[in-house]
């Protein structure tokens, strides 16, 4: 092998974020917390573009988690009234750019308005072939697996599934994340080093990629930064390479 060819970037097929550091961010700059969570939003649309660019397929983000909820009224309030002019935004967006998007997550405890929101932006972008996004909203991967579990139970009482045929393959079709490929790159922005119940089945043997930087200031490069990490991960072992 040459060194022009040890030197080629192995692009991810699918990377998964963490998109954290919003209200951080904008106290630094002496603004509102949710301030940080509306410049996240927009840099969510450039981080999308630029994720397709360099060659992702699935780009999986997690917006709000189960336990989101325990955050101030006002605050999640606020980031409702986000999440409701976003999706109508991504519609266009998606629709510009080819991307279809999937939802992850419960959203039976949101809003019937932004359910129905939720529901035409993945109606309308479903026959799109480019970027798969995937948007993890009202999302706890404890939650998931649970629901899944009941879905195959009642599959198994219903006597379309017998117990001994349920394999890892069977019961990943009953995840939210069914069809779509296991992430092979997590990336956590501002600095936290946990998953914070997220995708906690599907990260089995995904490469973990921590930033200090806040998701409102990550750019292509700390993105690029992230995949140059990954190449230098040995994916046969999980470990690093040898020089």
């Amino acid at each position: 092998m040459s060194d022009g060819e040890e030197n080629i970037m192995v692009v991810p097929q699918h990377v998964a974020i963490i998109v954290d550091g919003n209200g951080r961010w904008a106290k630094s700059k002496g603004m509102p917390r949710n301030y940080g969570h509306v410049r996240g939003a927009k840099n969510l649309e450039v981080i999308c573009r630029d994720a397709y660019n360099m060659g992702i397929k699935y780009l999986t983000v997690y917006l709000f988690s189960t336990e989101n909820w325990k955050r101030p009224k006002d605050e999640v309030d606020a980031l409702m009234k986000l999440f409701r002019s976003y999706t109508k935004t991504c519609v266009k967006t998606a629709r510009d750019n080819n991307m279809k998007v999937r939802v992850l997550g419960d959203p039976t405890a949101l809003d019937q308005d932004l359910q129905d929101s939720l529901n035409l932006l993945v109606e309308s972008s479903k026959d799109n072939t480019g970027l798969n996004f995937q948007i993890a909203i009202n999302y706890g991967s404890r939650d998931e697996i649970v629901r899944a579990i009941r879905r195959a139970a009642q599959d198994c009482v219903d006597g379309k599934l017998a117990p001994e045929e349920i394999t890892e393959e069977r019961f990943s079709a009953y995840l939210d994340t069914a069809g779509v490929p296991d992430p092979d790159l997590l990336i956590r922005t501002s600095g936290e080093q946990r998953l914070s119940n997220y995708l906690m089945w599907q990260l089995a043997y995904t490469e973990f990629y921590f930033t200090e930087v806040p998701w409102p200031a990550f750019t292509k490069d700390d993105l690029r930064q992230a995949i140059e990490k990954y190449n230098s991960r040995d994916r046969r072992y999980g470990g690093v390479k040898e020089e």
